[in-house]
């Protein structure tokens, strides 16, 4: 593996390829045949950029990206990127209160926007936040509230009053020289801050993470390492691109190793199979839940994936017999990144070499130039092997600390460099590291200690069930119980009993979870990641439905 670290912006990393391979394709949406070359995609993102700067965005400008995997959502980011502004993603899921928060914590000077998801209407959501758009000139907007915020784009054809479209944006842009363009694109350097994300927030207010060009450019350079990426690879891009795993795994990946990006506008397993199919895609991520719609959908036979060769799992904890399923039937050699936003995300991860019991049961070892230790959280001494600590890392991945908050960033970020990342692991004898739980999932039953991690892995052996969770309800005799949160598969029918008498004699009593509930799907962030916090009251409202005494 090559083992250096890049100090290219992600605008040079962008110029590089438009030079160095300008006619290959470099953006595909399959599903409506629009393609980008390297060459043609870097002069839309320069005429973009220059709009930006006709409209008052300039280095260290917060500009809000808040869509799907829209065609011009790249656009954007390398757009602000190359005149030195910070683009801040926004939760494609968020509702009025999340928005109006992070809006009003990000000091956010422009807001780009897309009409909306399927149960939200983000046009009449920012007319709500800034109702002053619907009487005030288009960049001229004050508000009392919001006393950063000036400008609002609609990323798209469609005029709405008080906001300028993508169209007219560029049309402004014509009247910045190029000069002034490049003069710009000089200042602006690698350890700048380039990218802002807003912790999902399943605890307390969410935070915003400052991640720079080095950071996410250097992670995605090594996670594609990992998987032996070339120019030649397609990844089909089917996670959200607001949250790390879209942005940096995948499009800092395909942006360090010159390949190209098959995009999915929002996750249907139809399509990411299609587009995989037509275009021969080598690779692709997701978080379990896509993998196992993409298996169990009903046309799944009729697409030939043989030229599929590898790509990440992540998100959450992968179940074993998922990864040997996508391996069998997908022909992909799947890895797994660990880490959090913080740490840009990737601080560990297992490479296509390693042998499918490693890629399965760990997370693989440290990224080149990060230092993962874990450290006894009591103590803060470091743990030695095969002995549970917190997950926690140094290195060039570590975020730059969170937006106007030292003291949470002090708290994260110890005096010796350290990222904590709130998860328990263990290190083995080989310098790999499994994930045993979070410190905040860990249900204390009684005084006993037990990680939910571990019940689900046996779970997942009971056949019929799809996918499970296990956290922690409240229990007046032990202080806390285990609850299992069931997901069956089609047609399956199942009682509390049968998961009971399947864990006995087979994982310890005070184990075996006190009670069971069947569900449809879980609580999820908006990039896929299971709110555990939300299974507990979960529990509670289940049970009084279902007359089930809590003890």
């Amino acid at each position: 593996m090559k083992k250096e670290l890049s100090d290219r912006t992600l605008g040079q990393w962008l110029e590089h390829w438009a030079e160095t391979t300008p006619d290959k394709e470099y953006i595909v949406y399959s599903d409506r045949d629009l393609r980008f070359t390297w060459k043609e995609f870097n002069q839309r993102v320069d005429n973009l950029a220059k709009g930006l700067l006709s409209i008052g965005v300039e280095r260290g400008t917060h500009v809000g990206l808040w869509a799907t995997n829209v065609p011009d959502w790249l656009t954007f980011l390398y757009a602000c990127a190359k005149i030195g502004a910070v683009c801040v993603t926004v939760n494609t899921n968020y509702k009025q209160n999340e928005l109006e928060y992070l809006c009003e914590n990000s000091d956010m000077h422009t807001l780009c926007i897309i009409n909306g998801t399927w149960d939200c209407d983000y046009v009449d959501m920012t007319y709500k936040m800034l109702p002053e758009l619907k009487t005030c000139q288009r960049g001229h907007l004050k508000s009392e509230r919001f006393p950063h915020m000036r400008n609002v784009i609609y990323i798209g054809q469609e005029k709405f009053r008080g906001m300028y479209n993508t169209a007219e944006v560029l049309l402004l842009g014509q009247s910045i020289a190029d000069d002034e363009l490049n003069r710009v694109k000089a200042s602006v350097s690698c350890h700048d801050v380039v990218n802002m994300q807003y912790t999902s927030g399943t605890t307390g207010f969410p935070k915003g993470v400052m991640l720079t060009h080095y950071n996410i450019a250097n992670d995605g350079f090594f996670t594609g390492e990992n998987m032996k990426f070339t120019q030649d690879d397609k990844l089909c891009v089917c996670v959200p691109l607001f949250h790390c795993f879209g942005v940096v795994l995948a499009t800092m990946n395909c942006l360090t190793h010159g390949c190209t990006e098959v995009m999915v506008e929002k996750f249907d397993a139809l399509t990411v199979l299609t587009s995989v199919h037509r275009e021969r895609c080598t690779a692709l991520y997701g978080v379990p839940t896509m993998f196992i719609a993409e298996l169990s959908h009903p046309l799944f036979d009729t697409f030939d994936l043989t030229c599929l060769r590898t790509g990440i799992m992540a998100g959450s904890l992968c179940p074993v017999e998922l990864m040997r399923q996508v391996s069998e039937k997908m022909h992909m050699t799947i890895t797994s990144v660990y880490g959090l936003t913080e740490s840009s995300p990737g601080m560990t991860q297992t490479t296509i070499d390693d042998t499918f019991e490693q890629r399965c049961t760990t997370v693989g070892r440290d990224y080149p130039f990060v230092e993962v230790q874990v450290i006894d959280p009591e103590t803060g001494e470091i743990c030695p092997p095969e002995v549970q600590g917190e997950m926690c890392c140094r290195g060039f991945n570590v975020m730059k600390g969170y937006y106007k908050n030292p003291e949470a960033t002090a708290e994260t970020i110890d005096k010796n460099g350290f990222l904590h990342s709130g998860d328990l692991g263990i290190k083995d004898k080989d310098g790999y590291y499994r994930i045993t739980g979070r410190i905040k999932d860990m249900i204390i039953r009684g005084g006993e200690n037990i990680y939910p991690r571990e019940i689900e892995e046996f779970l997942y052996h009971l056949d019929g069930i799809s996918d499970v969770q296990v956290a922690a309800v409240p229990s007046k005799k032990y202080g806390e119980e285990v609850g299992a949160f069931i997901i069956l598969k089609d047609g399956v029918k199942m009682d509390t009993e049968t998961v009971r008498e399947f864990c006995k004699g087979k994982i310890a009593r005070y184990k075996i979870p006190k009670y069971v509930f069947f569900i449809k799907e879980f609580p999820l962030t908006g990039s896929g990641k299971i709110q555990k916090y939300k299974l507990k009251d979960l529990g509670l409202k289940l049970a009084a439905e279902q007359g089930i005494e809590i003890i």
